[in-house]
């Protein structure tokens, strides 16, 4: 197991591509090993603090379970118990947090919140969602496909709708292993130009290439994998009945389904907005692997909780 103790995982970008594929081989190992009931606990006595500025079923479920299979326990902070940069600042909260326990997870609305943690925590600091990344979602997601696929050669995504968090961090993953990724968003609403600009560079080393469009059906022509995600995160409600209108053609249904290759699967993070962003049909449909993703939550974290503790 590559040693990465010490490290956090604020962005996609602070793994190589050789630590990012060393994490999901060792996801995939502890997978199986605890389908066999070989059940290690490497992290018997460790804590994990989980700071929740935003609400979660998928990140909290498998945090705090990924610690107990490991052997370790985790503490829930709500909303209200912490009140990072009113009750007190990030830098003092950080220094408290390091004398309790062994390593952070938070999930907030600004991403300097998480840098901020994990600039002044001397612990590792793990980024649990931000409005700019999302790094765990990226790490199931490429298990999965990896699962599904075997590996990313000759793979090709197509990402539709927003280019959010989301987006970004699974940019950047999959140009480290070689995952080809198509994104269709409307004017205005594509990923981040810094994000593109790394993204490619990985992309060009890896052998995948990263295409943009605003046209959806051209994205998923042909492609292995459709992926998509609601329309207004958390935090953009007010934003609702405007994206409503200008992502109603982004809507990933059974026509758009059928331009991709016929062994196509469905993607989504979870929690879907059903025949909003992606039909009921889809999502129930035999094709999807939404909650594949879910489940790979636990066992990609798992993976990385080991190899940074």
């Amino acid at each position: 197991m590559m040693d990465l103790r010490g490290r956090d995982l604020v962005s996609m970008d602070d793994l190589s591509a050789e630590e990012l594929w060393a994490v999901l081989d060792f996801a995939r190992d502890l997978k199986r090993r605890w389908e066999r009931a070989d059940r290690p606990q490497p992290l018997t006595g460790r804590m994990l603090a989980m700071i929740f500025e935003k609400p979660s079923l998928r990140t909290r479920v498998t945090f705090e379970v990924a610690m107990y299979q490991l052997g370790g326990a985790s503490i829930y902070l709500a909303p209200a118990d912490v009140q990072l940069g009113v009750r007190e600042t990030v830098p003092d909260a950080a220094r408290n947090l390091e004398r309790w326990v062994d390593v952070i997870m938070a999930r907030t609305f600004a991403h300097q919140t998480v840098v901020d943690l994990a600039e002044h925590a001397r612990i590792p600091v793990i980024n649990g969602l931000s409005d700019r990344e999302h790094p765990c979602q990226t790490l199931a997601d490429l298990l999965t496909l990896y699962e599904r696929f075997g590996g990313f050669k000759g793979v090709t995504l197509a990402w539709v709708g927003d280019g959010n968090n989301v987006c970004h961090s699974l940019l950047l993953g999959a140009a480290k292993v070689g995952l080809s990724v198509r994104v269709a968003t409307p004017p205005g609403h594509a990923p981040d130009a810094a994000i593109l600009q790394r993204a490619e560079v990985q992309a060009r080393n890896s052998g995948a290439t990263i295409t943009l469009t605003m046209d959806p059906e051209e994205a998923v022509r042909g492609a292995d994998v459709i992926y998509t995600d609601v329309w207004a995160s958390m935090g953009q409600e007010h934003e609702r009945a405007q994206r409503l209108q200008i992502f109603r053609p982004y809507q990933v249904n059974a026509a758009l389904l059928r331009l991709a290759r016929p062994e196509a699967v469905v993607m989504h993070c979870l929690p879907a907005h059903r025949e909003e962003e992606i039909t009921a049909e889809v999502l129930d449909g035999p094709q999807a692997i939404v909650f594949d993703q879910a489940e790979n939550r636990l066992h990609a974290q798992k993976a990385l909780l080991a190899m940074i503790l």
